[in-house]
């Protein structure tokens, strides 16, 4: 089956994308991943910093990354329940070890749990019109219990959201530390996620992934529709979700990143707008793809977009070894970690460009290729690329 280029490309900018705002996680406290003002104050290059990537990178990425995956779930259907079922299993486990041993930022787990569910449904939906209705109800049940969340909130400042010293302190221990220590921290965080996944972002990240099979299954993702239409729809969505953004932007500044206002209920606004922006991102790039397969970069960017899983977790082997074995956690503030993401974006490029050049499949995906067909029963011959 011959590759769709620009769904490739569109994953690639997934996958880099990403990391404009898990290089926050990497290199700072936890609580500084949705917090500007995780240490009690903040500086105005902090928050100008948070306040652009909030508007344009925060969930947005992660939440194209669901659509591709839904969509790729759509794709999966031809090979049959038992190659399904034990691609995700496996992916499981990956996210599993990933998060325990590695880094406790995985979404790996979240993706294939989820993943075991949605693919039935994908499955089974009648047409494209009730599947995607599907997902949106589902990603509003997710919003509604955040909103939910923020209403039981107390006014109580919670030290997730402002560390003290010694939390600080200690989390740059563990982190730096490694061993067993390390472990048993984030064996508690994977708690922590499979209890917020349930009760909470499970619903949206599984409404994403049915609004993805839905856009695959109409043609949307394939680019069966007008360039004109493409840029039309993007350039509309775009600006409804930063639209519906900014203004819960203005208010947490406003209010200081007040914990009961901003941990929760002015979430909801950006998690309401990151599907109308991701689906204009995606269009924008569908709308002005014979523009941009031009560029040499565009290429390299579908080569990332081919072995997403491989860049996901080399990102991860690069900056957990630069932040926790070289002494640079905590060290540098939003904006100087940015100039971290340029490199680490090089290596993957680099690294897929001229990976590909020789195999047809990235390491990660090739190994998981393997062990899907071993553990399903399937022959590999009996499948397509």
């Amino acid at each position: 089956m011959e590759r769709n280029v620009t769904l490739d490309f569109v994953r690639g900018v997934a996958i880099l994308g990403i990391l404009l705002l898990n290089i926050n996680a990497f290199g700072l406290p936890k609580a500084a991943y949705l917090n500007p003002a995780w240490y009690g104050d903040i500086t105005l290059r902090d928050a100008w910093t948070w306040a652009i990537m909030d508007l344009f990178a925060q969930v947005k990425f992660l939440t194209l990354f669901a659509l591709l995956f839904g969509a790729g779930l759509q794709l999966l259907l031809r090979r049959g329940k038992r190659w399904i079922q034990s691609r995700l299993t496996l992916l499981v486990l990956l996210g599993f070890l990933h998060g325990l041993l590695f880094w406790d930022g995985d979404i790996l787990l979240a993706y294939g749990l989820v993943g075991l569910i949605c693919w039935r449904m994908i499955r089974d939906a009648h047409s494209v019109k009730s599947l995607f209705n599907t997902g949106v109800m589902l990603y509003l049940v997710g919003l509604g219990v955040l909103v939910l969340l923020g209403l039981m909130a107390g006014d109580t400042t919670s030290r997730s959201w402002v560390p003290d010293a010694a939390n600080l302190q200690y989390e740059q221990f563990w982190k730096q530390q490694g061993g067993m220590e390390a472990i048993g921290n984030r064996a508690d965080m994977l708690g922590d996620n499979l209890i917020a996944l349930g009760a909470q972002y499970g619903w949206q990240l599984a409404g994403m992934m049915l609004m993805g099979a839905a856009l695959m299954r109409s043609g949307w993702l394939r680019g069966q529709f007008s360039l004109r239409h493409y840029r039309r729809v993007g350039a509309g969505l775009v600006l409804l979700g930063m639209a519906i953004n900014l203004p819960a932007i203005i208010l947490q500044w406003k209010l200081h990143w007040d914990v009961r206002w901003c941990a929760f209920l002015l979430q909801a606004p950006r998690e309401l707008s990151a599907p109308f922006q991701t689906v204009g991102y995606a269009a924008l790039i569908y709308g002005f793809w014979p523009q941009l397969a031009r560029l040499k970069v565009v290429a390299a960017v579908a080569c990332v977009g081919r072995m997403a899983l491989s860049n996901y977790l080399l990102q991860t082997l690069i900056c957990t070894t630069l932040f926790y074995r070289f002494d640079l956690f905590m060290k540098f503030d939003r904006l100087t970690l940015l100039t971290f993401v340029i490199p680490v974006w090089a290596i993957n490029l680099l690294f897929s460009y001229y990976w590909l050049r020789v195999f047809r499949q990235g390491p990660v995906e090739w190994l998981w290729r393997q062990l899907t067909a071993r553990a399903s029963g399937v022959s590999l011959s009996n499948t397509s690329r």
